[in-house]
């Protein structure tokens, strides 16, 4: 995954959300949201995180300096959320390429801010970012996530059965790739 660095005053609000660059400040919201074995459930598993994150995983643990990801908070309240995260694939079949990933703490769930970030960060992507497509990507078990996706306008482009060295329940049912071009 190739990666260009979101820059430092790169703010995002919308009408619930304030999704800005993660810190060192948000380390401890980082690896607690991790350490809920349903926030995990498609990505280990549900196994906690180790405090210093996981370098070989598959899939991102952020510890607060990734410039891609960007923390999320309740506009209202200022409670952290989770977070959202933008990565620059870079020219893929002759358009530029974004690839849009998202975790959010449990209480969260169910209340639209997924979708809202989704929406918010394609948008940035397409207005100002310069991206020509943004992807994502999830485990076709994983409904919840699936639903966020197709809302916020992403279309299913083909279903993939990567080879996991250690498969969670569900993986055998392949990952879901979806995508949504600017022209769309």
């Amino acid at each position: 995954m190739q990666t260009q660095p979101m820059h430092p005053d790169f703010r995002l609000n919308t009408v619930q959300l304030t999704l800005r660059p993660v810190t060192s400040a948000d380390r401890a919201d980082l690896i607690a949201l991790e350490a809920d074995a349903e926030v995990m459930r498609y990505l280990n598993g549900g196994q906690p995180v180790p405090s210093a994150g996981l370098l070989d995983a598959d899939f991102l643990t952020p510890r607060g300096k990734e410039p891609e990801v960007l923390a999320t908070h309740l506009r209202a309240s200022g409670a952290f959320i989770g977070w959202f995260a933008l990565f620059d694939d870079g020219m893929v079949d002759g358009l530029r390429t974004a690839e849009i990933g998202y975790r959010l703490i449990r209480e969260a769930w169910g209340k639209g801010y997924a979708t809202e970030g989704v929406r918010a960060l394609i948008k940035a992507a397409f207005d100002s970012l310069g991206f020509d497509r943004v992807q994502a990507e999830t485990m076709v078990v994983n409904q919840a996530s699936r639903r966020v996706l197709e809302k916020a306008g992403l279309r299913h482009i083909k279903t993939v059965f990567p080879n996991h060295a250690h498969p969670i329940p569900g993986a055998e049912q392949g990952e879901i790739i979806y995508e949504i071009r600017k022209t769309e």
